[in-house]
């Protein structure tokens, strides 16, 4: 018996790396959405910026992730790949988000510590 699985994404706007673009983005700007994050989904299409959260944890997640945490420059001040329960990141003082997205894909958009991480609008 299978299940439908939930997706994440993609966003609405762009995910930036050092000026360029990298993958669709979503922005999880309220109290709501930032608590929520990708809990209930199966997997992420993009990334998922979470503002002002200086450090997440992985309870009641079904996937590993990969996880970057930003300064409030977007620079990079972590990046890591976090397991599915028991992964998670400490706190920062100078994080101000941070940005998931599906294991693999930090490396692939060359995201690095130092990287800058900027969101980017939508294409008219």
């Amino acid at each position: 018996m299978s299940r439908d699985q939930r997706v994440f994404g993609p966003g609405d706007r762009v995910l930036l790396r050092d000026g360029v673009p990298v993958a669709p983005l979503a922005v999880a700007d309220t109290a709501r959405a930032r608590r929520r994050g990708l809990l209930g989904t199966d997997r992420v299409v993009g990334a998922l910026w979470i503002t002002r959260c200086p450090s997440v944890h992985m309870v009641g997640m079904r996937y590993p992730i990969d996880v970057a945490v930003v300064d409030r420059d977007g620079r990079v001040l972590h990046v890591a790949t976090l397991r599915r329960l028991t992964g998670m990141t400490r706190f920062r003082l100078r994080a101000s988000a941070t940005i998931e997205a599906a294991v693999g894909s930090m490396a692939a958009w060359g995201v690095q510590r130092g990287s800058v991480l900027t969101i980017g609008e939508p294409a008219p």
